[in-house]
């Protein structure tokens, strides 16, 4: 080998040795060629410890039917992104993706090299997961309500904007029935909380509401937590129930669908056709009455044409098809909804924060939320970050600064005359909170009196509540004015 061949050979070994996957090389007679610090890491081995070792002396919990590296070496056949857990030498559970390939010389099998994904800890998480449900599904107590993770209703959802609205109406009817629900919308648009508010508002109400996600679990374990498995289906497999069983009797909702495997998209419908489930690895088949909700962060049309949904699965679960609207189709609600997290991340950060200045008020209508909903609720805690404990008022300033891009506002705020009585010039002198404080006292003066000092009346046209407005009057030293008449 030349001086070159031989650094680049050393290059090639530096690069695999800082990879965030392990490699793991074999000749045709399971004798390890090379294993880089990453699989050393995963396994709890040094690399002098295996180099020159054969897999089974390493591993011997494997056997040749269970050995990816063995099935790759004995067919020629490479094997994609199968899940495989076995023990140590040094009596550590370990569970990964691999994905090993035959080395092919001469058309002769010299050796295997095998890519693996350290998925231990996923599996160890969503084994305590998947353990309290299971001890949920078997417990002998009759009221599981309390143990329902669906703690929002109808009453929650906010937002008077006609197409949010109208979305309200019809999730109201389809929780007078059973039938699938499909949810699209771009995410942060609520929808399981609109599943939440389906299943609470039905005869279901006091079942089980389980929710998962289908693109937070790798497509290798999510079989065996979907449909449960059966003792011995696989290397460390116990008898647990899956999600149609836990939520027997309830309602399960499968979030980001299009992430599911096609494979399993297939066993889905297949149980929602006859309600029938078997567990990976078991022999009989057990009978589940489970209304499903999905839901999908693209549209389902486009999911059809990538590829990503079966046809005959979109049709069975597209029985009622509920479109969330995005935040930018939806505007108006933007003053209600920052009402609503200013209330809420007061209790959470202790402050007293009374309202949002126009101008500030004027930038969130500006921009166009890609991140809808979620991302101006963390728009409003990060406000909230960035203001002192003294603060009463949201300004312009304290906003993130990727609100602050534009600079000029095109959006026109639907606010009272008085809140813009003042000049240019007269504005541009003085500190900004001053006149925002002054406009705003002028502003609940004018409509106290056009209301004639009734509180709750005002305080509807305002748009803030009783508390508030109380709050203000208070602050602002509003009082009545003694009337004229007797």
């Amino acid at each position: 080998m030349s001086k070159h061949d031989d650094h680049g050979a050393k290059y090639f070994e530096n690069m695999l040795n800082i990879i965030d996957v392990g490699v793991h090389l074999i000749d045709n007679k399971g004798i390890t060629i090379f294993y880089n610090e990453k699989m050393a890491e995963t396994d709890g081995f040094k690399r002098e410890q295996v180099v020159g070792k054969n897999v089974f002396d390493l591993f011997p919990s494997l056997t040749n039917e269970t050995s990816t590296f063995m099935k790759v070496l004995q067919t020629g056949i490479e094997i994609r992104e199968k899940i495989q857990t076995y023990v140590s030498v040094t009596g550590k559970r370990i569970t990964t993706i691999n994905s090993t390939y035959p080395i092919i010389e001469n058309e002769e099998i010299i050796g295997a090299l095998e890519v693996a994904k350290d998925i231990t800890s996923i599996v160890h998480l969503h084994d305590q997961i998947l353990d309290l449900r299971h001890q949920i599904y078997e417990s002998p107590s009759k009221d599981k309500k309390t143990t329902s993770s669906a703690r929002y209703h109808f009453s929650d959802l906010i937002g008077t904007s006609d197409s949010f609205q109208q979305t309200i109406a019809f999730a109201k009817k389809a929780s007078r029935t059973s039938s699938p629900v499909l949810l699209s919308g771009p995410t942060g648009t609520g929808k399981e909380l609109f599943a939440q508010s389906i299943h609470n508002a039905g005869a279901r109400r006091s079942k089980l509401f389980i929710a998962q996600n289908c693109a937070a679990v790798p497509n290798e374990l999510m079989e065996g937590i979907m449909f449960g498995t059966a003792r011995g289906a696989f290397t460390g497999a116990i008898d647990r129930a899956g999600l149609f069983e836990q939520a027997n009797g309830g309602t399960l909702f499968l979030d980001e669908l299009n992430s599911l495997d096609l494979f399993l998209q297939a066993k889905l419908l297949r149980v929602l056709q006859d309600g029938l489930v078997r567990r990976v690895g078991g022999s009989h088949e057990q009978q589940v009455d489970v209304r499903i909700i999905t839901a999908m962060n693209i549209d389902p049309k486009e999911a059809l044409t990538k590829g990503l949904l079966r046809s005959d699965l979109y049709y069975r679960l597209n029985v009622v098809n509920l479109q969330l609207p995005p935040l930018l189709h939806r505007k108006d609600d933007i003053p209600l909804l920052t009402s609503h997290f200013i209330e809420k991340f007061n209790g959470l950060f202790g402050m007293k924060i009374s309202g949002i200045s126009p101008s500030a008020l004027a930038r969130l209508m500006n921009y166009h939320w890609p991140g809808n909903i979620r991302e101006l609720s963390h728009a409003i805690e990060s406000t909230y970050n960035m203001m002192e404990l003294e603060c009463e008022w949201i300004e312009e300033g304290h906003l993130p600064a990727y609100l602050m891009g534009n600079a000029s506002l095109t959006t026109t705020l639907s606010l009272p005359a008085t809140m813009w009585r003042n000049e240019p010039d007269a504005i541009a002198t003085g500190r900004l909170t001053d006149k925002v404080k002054q406009m705003e006292k002028e502003t609940i003066a004018d409509a106290l009196a056009f209301h004639q000092y009734n509180i709750t009346l005002t305080a509807q046209a305002l748009g803030i509540k009783r508390q508030a407005l109380q709050y203000k009057l208070n602050r602002y030293g509003i009082v009545r004015k003694p009337s004229l008449g007797n």
